[in-house]
């Protein structure tokens, strides 16, 4: 009997990293709103009363740039002085210039005409990983959904008022017993919850087991599950004014929680050219429909790509044992029934479209949500067909 305890984390929109996430992905949606074919790699950086915003950009539209920032910082919550961060005090620098032509001639090529906008070869080289496991209803590890499902409804009790003393910032982390693979027992629960100064922690630490621990982690909570509610003591000083934000540097709890392998890029405020993005999406389309197919319990996979090459220079599949066929076969079969090429993938998964603001809180994947499209799982006849 093989026994080990498995941890994933995740964080609210509040959280200074996902502050940074959601302005850049608002700022890529107002865009796309009026200019699908634009390029877009937008960050951001943030601390107490300031955030910085660079990158590049190439459209044919304008925005607001600082107003698109400041309303995704006041929907998220930080609309009081008393936080150290606000959204209608705060600094907001730009520093934005178009995509490098040497960037752009392996993307779009030279031809500057509307009809070459569409992207002809990958915007980055590197390599991606998609994941799935048949723990959870979404084909996801059971820990990082979790702990999700806690950040959500942590902000949820803050929005809705029901722990109305709930300030924006906050982590979850859940610690799941395995037993010969397959998830037995809730170890331990995690919470951080920041909150307004005149509350009380024990207050706060009951509050939290009763309208957040309880209703999202049902039977799996019992008296043996370890819970730690702001260990701290306390949890006030919050946000940017606690801790320094930036775009891209919750690359685990965006994805699958520790499972599986990671590429080397984030995903947020990049347009689905850059292979960081839309080639994960579509590793995930892959693995959720591998083991949506029962032809694994689990599956990893990983694509590979090289800066204005429309293929991918490697394709490989990895069901850790649990395949009832070869991986080597899974391998050509993917290659036989999904596109892999970044307009191919662009075009099947509908990315041209302002859907990503929603992606930058609470995790890219497991997420069932009609414009979530790599989590479809339509290509299972396609691929048991391929392998017969």
């Amino acid at each position: 009997m093989s026994k080990y305890i498995f941890t994933s984390e995740s964080v609210t929109e509040g959280h200074p990293d996902k502050v940074c996430d959601q302005v850049s992905d608002a700022i890529l949606d107002a865009i796309y709103k009026k200019d699908p074919y634009a390029r877009v790699a937008c960050e951001c950086l943030t601390t107490t009363g300031l955030l910085v915003i660079a990158g590049e950009i190439t459209t044919t539209t304008y925005i607001d740039i600082p107003g698109i920032a400041r309303q995704t910082i006041r929907e998220i919550g930080y609309n009081n002085p008393a936080y150290g961060f606000d959204a209608d005090s705060c600094g907001i620098i730009t520093s934005i210039h178009e995509q490098s032509p040497d960037i752009a001639q392996g993307v779009v090529g030279k031809d500057a005409s509307k009809e070459a906008r569409e992207v002809k070869g990958a915007g980055d080289q590197g390599l991606m990983f998609g994941y799935a496991v048949r723990e959870t209803k979404e084909l996801m590890p059971l820990p990082i959904m979790l702990a999700h499902k806690l950040a959500r409804r942590l902000a949820e009790v803050r929005h809705k008022k029901i722990l109305p003393y709930l300030r924006p910032d906050g982590k979850t982390e859940v610690a799941v017993e395995y037993v010969n693979g397959k998830p037995v027992h809730l170890s331990s629960v995690v919470i951080a919850a920041q909150h307004d100064p005149d509350v009380e922690e024990k207050k706060v630490q009951s509050d939290i087991i009763a309208k957040v621990i309880k209703p999202i982690c049902g039977r799996l909570f019992n008296g043996k599950t370890e819970v730690f509610v702001n260990s701290t003591g306390k949890f006030v000083i919050g946000g940017p004014a606690g801790d320094t934000g930036l775009t891209g540097r919750k690359i685990i709890v965006d994805t699958y929680g520790g499972h599986g392998a990671h590429g080397g890029g984030c995903f947020s405020g990049k347009d689905p050219s850059k292979v960081d993005r839309s080639a994960s999406y579509m590793a995930r389309y892959i693995a959720k429909n591998i083991v949506a197919a029962r032809l694994a319990e689990r599956c990893e996979v990983q694509l590979a790509y090289v800066i204005g090459v429309k293929d991918p220079v490697s394709v490989s599949v990895d069901t850790k044992g649990t395949g009832k066929v070869s991986d080597a076969k899974l391998a050509l079969a993917v290659r036989e029934v999904f596109p892999l090429d970044p307009a191919g993938i662009i075009k099947h998964l509908k990315l041209r479209r302002p859907i990503y603001r929603a992606t930058a809180a609470y995790g890219h994947f497991g997420r069932n949500e009609a414009n979530f499209t790599w989590e479809k799982t339509d290509k299972v006849n396609e691929l048991k067909k391929a392998l017969k």
